[in-house]
Formats: C-alpha cells, structure tokens, sequence
C-alpha cells in the first residue's frame, strides 16, 4: 500500500464529509482530493515527473494541504522547507536533494529570492499570490494515476540543523505510512466526525497526523500560529478530538488565565513531544485538560516513535521509577539502549547515549551523505545524540542533548534537569539553561529565565533551590532575568545556542577547559 491509495480510497468514502478547515474556508474530501489532482497536473505540466522533488515554503493553510495531497497523487517527492530557517538553509536543503522545482507562500518569498539563479538543478520557484486560485482552477481535474511502488520515495524532512547543515532524511511510502499509523497509536482511534488540529506546520511533526486523519474520515483543522486565547476558541467551537502540541505551548496555556475552567467534552488525545516537559506544566495541563487527554512521545526525524506514554502510564505511582519525568516506554517493535561512548549497552539508571533501531520505521541513512550516515547508524541502530536513561521498569528519560551537556568540573551536568526545578517556581514562564566559559570549572551553568513583569523572585531564591534539588555542584553560578520571550526554532525549542553563543565570541570551540 501506498500514500495516494489511502488518500483517494478515504476521498470516495467521505466524499461530501468536511476534510479541511482553515480559518472560514472548509472544503470537503472531494473537493480537496480534485485541488490536488488539479495541482498535481498543474506541476507535471512545468515539467515535473514521477519521482522528481519539489520543495514547499508554506504555513498552514487549504495550499499546504493542496501540496500534501498533490505529492501523492503525482507520485512526486516533497522537500518541506521551514519557515524563519536561513537563507542559505533552503538553498541546501533544495541543492543536495535536487529539487526542480519549488512552491512557495507569497509572504514567505523573500526568503528564497534568487535561489532559482544560485541552484542549477532547480528550474523554478512559482510563487503562491492572487493568482494561485486561477492557476489552480485552469489545470485538468483528470487523475493522472501514475505507477505508484510502496517503495518509491514520498517525502524528504530534514533534521532541525542546529548544529550544522541539514541532513535530509527520505521516507518511503512503505515507511511514511507506517510512521504515521505509529505517531498516533496508543491513543483512541480516530474515527468520521472528528476533528483534528494543526497548530505546527503540517511540514513538521503535526505533518504527520495528516494521513490518519485523512483516512480515518476526521477533518483537518489548520491554524496558521499558535496562540492561547485562539487555539483554546478553536478547541471548543471546531470541537476538536485530537491534536499535536509542543510542550513550548503547554507552557505557555498553563500561564494564560483563561485556559482554566473551560470544557473540551470532545477532546481525547492531545500529544506532546520534541522536548522535555516540566512536572510544573504537566500537572497544570492535566487541570486544564482532564485525566484523560494528555499523552507523551520521545523521537526525532532519523527514528520515530522512539517511546509514548498515556496519561494511565503518565500520571501513575510506580515504585522504582518517575513517569511524569519520563517521555515514555518504548513503542511495540522499536529496540531502545543506552551505550557508553565504547558502544557498551548500560544497565538501569545510567545515563548515556540512547540509541534505537524500528524495522520499517528508521531511515536508511542521511540522503546523500555517507559519512554522516556511517556516524550515526551502526549495524542498523540509530545513534540518537541524546543523553537518557531506562529505568528498571522500561521508562525512558531524556537528560538532554548531547551537545549540549556542561562539563563543570569534571562533572557532567544536564541543562534539562535545571530547567525542570527552575520552572518550577510559580514566577517562571520560560527558562534556559545552558554553559558558559569559566576559568576555574571550565563550563559552568548559566540560566535566563523570563519571568512576569510583576514577578518577586530573585537570584539567590532560583540558585537555593535548584541547589537543594540537585546539589550544590549542578546550581547555575548566574541567572539573567528577562521578560521578553525566549528565542524559539521553526519547531517551538528554545533556542539555547543562540542565547549561550554571546558568551563565547572570540573562542575557537565552544566548549570549555578548566
């Protein structure tokens, strides 16, 4: 089975059933599955052929899913590019994948001018403007029903590139398919009628809601960026079922007023992953949503669902183990061990590289680049990056990023940790940690924290605590107070590089020796 079958099987099922939402405009399953045979036909008739690629520049929108569809139905490989990534960024992510052609929003146009010019094998950039609609509507509505293999490529997603270049990471349908049915089970079943929300980019994790939902009959609710007050009206007046939030924007609903005291009866299944959580924005998310409704998730671009959790797993009292500071357990059929840095498989507890391999579900390797792919995969186990632990009960627990763990003192010492006790405090909206040069530890911590403008807290209070929490060895020696937002990534994480680079200008490396 293919990703074009599922679509238009699920297309003639639901045919006058209402697909898509997107602020005012709702078309129905027949009407989106006719806009992206029309777009499909319209791009072949540039010149695209099966198994070319095409790069897309887009926020939420009816267009996006358009180009999702379109994709499928032209057996043509999609390259999302991110929104707000460098210039320089888009031109690599389409350069190394060998993008023809790309579509992009007209809002979003800047930020690939002239690439076209700079990237030989891309022959066009086709602007999304007024005139879209018309261009749409005067391409055939035939199906063009190209040759179709579970094995052909459907999609290219890159990693996030905040340390280095992209690397592209392709799918098959074989896979893409299987990933997807993976990112939502566990959870109830999506079924005719209900509603599931986009509040990330379709070109991101929420992406990969969109095809369970297709399937399963469900409207696709998109919304073009996340704010409290409008992602809770859209909860309660599209009656929403299921849907993908950052934990990014848990803490942010935890600290708007109006999130409490409101009902969601037809709410089921609200996932989070891609960073940890603190306990602080757990517990105050189970007020707002129920016991029932939150569940956790653990992955990344190369290998995913690594793990998932339920709230029944989530919010439990095991002995041995602290599920509300885990991510998960790991999925059916996915392998999960942590490994020293000499490949040793650890024991219960010990902190060090999770690695994980998922037959069917893991890529085959960074598109296009051998040696990155020979140092991240080996005898077919996925080396993550990411610190972590399994406990004796098969809890996996994220510690943080590999790159960027602070070495103080010969101790190793996880930002995620800290931010967990800091953002704890009840004056605390956003808080990161990360290190900074130090001449007799070598790195020690330092945190910016974005509190309320009328917050009383002070330095000493934050350091005494995370003190008596951790031990005196992992407190940050100094915490930068602000109440402008934290720097975020296309993705909703805060961006530690960017606060911690200041700090290092004029270094060779950015880390640090006592």
């Amino acid at each position: 089975m293919e990703v074009r079958t599922q679509l238009r099987r699920a297309a003639g099922y639901f045919s006058s059933e209402v697909a898509l939402v997107h602020n005012e405009r709702r078309l129905t399953f027949a009407e989106a599955w006719s806009r992206g045979v029309r777009l499909a036909n319209a791009l072949a008739a540039l010149g695209l052929k099966p198994g070319d690629k095409f790069a897309t520049l887009e926020k939420n929108s009816i267009a996006a899913a358009d180009s999702f569809i379109a994709s499928a139905i032209g057996n043509f490989v999609r390259v999302p590019l991110y929104a707000r990534n460098r210039r320089e960024a888009h031109g690599h992510m389409m350069q190394s994948t060998g993008c023809r052609l790309a579509l992009v929003d007209s809002d979003l146009a800047s930020e690939v001018a002239g690439l076209d010019t700079e990237i030989a094998l891309l022959e066009r950039i086709v602007i999304r403007d007024e005139g879209y609609e018309d261009w749409l509507a005067s391409a055939s509505d035939r199906d063009p029903d190209p040759v179709v293999s579970p094995d052909d490529y459907c999609v290219i997603r890159h990693t996030g590139g905040t340390t280095g270049k992209p690397k592209g990471v392709a799918y098959r349908h074989r896979a893409w398919m299987m990933i997807c049915a993976a990112f939502i089970e566990g959870g109830p079943s999506i079924h005719p009628g209900d509603a599931v929300l986009h509040v990330g980019p379709l070109s991101h994790a929420s992406g990969f809601m969109f095809l369970p939902g297709w399937y399963g009959g469900a409207r696709t609710v998109m919304m073009d960026s996340f704010d409290p007050r409008s992602f809770l009206d859209l909860l309660e007046r599209e009656e929403i079922t299921h849907g993908f939030v950052a934990p990014t924007m848990l803490n942010a609903l935890t600290h708007y007023e109006g999130s409490f005291g409101r009902s969601f009866p037809r709410l089921k299944w609200l996932f989070s992953a891609s960073a940890p959580i603190s306990e602080a924005t757990i517990r105050k998310s189970r007020e707002i949503f129920g016991d029932h409704v939150l569940h956790s998730g653990y992955g990344q671009t190369e290998i995913l669902p690594i793990a998932t959790m339920g709230p029944h797993e989530w919010f439990a009292q095991i002995e041995g183990s602290t599920p509300l500071r885990a991510v998960g357990r790991p999925k059916r059929g996915v392998d999960v061990e942590i490994r020293n840095e000499d490949g040793k498989t650890l024991g219960p507890n010990e902190p060090g590289e999770i690695v994980a391999r998922y037959d069917g579900a893991q890529m085959d390797g960074f598109w296009d680049d051998p040696q990155e792919t020979a140092s991240r995969m080996v005898d077919g186990w996925i080396k993550t990056g990411d610190v972590g632990t399994i406990d004796a009960n098969g809890f996996l627990y994220l510690l943080d990023r590999s790159n960027d763990m602070i070495v103080s003192g010969g101790f190793n010492i996880y930002p995620t940790e800290i931010e967990s006790v800091i953002a704890d405090h009840p004056a605390v909206l956003e808080v990161a940690v990360f290190g900074i040069p130090h001449e007799k530890w070598g790195e020690t911590p330092l945190a910016t924290v974005r509190v309320r403008s009328d917050a009383q807290v002070t330095e000493a209070e934050l350091v005494a605590i995370v003190s008596a929490r951790l031990g005196s060895a992992k407190k940050p020696s100094q915490i930068v107070f602000t109440t402008d937002p934290l720097p975020l990534s296309n993705v909703g994480k805060v961006l530690r590089s960017k606060l911690r680079e200041p700090y290092w200008v004029g270094r060779a490396q950015r880390i640090s020796g006592a």
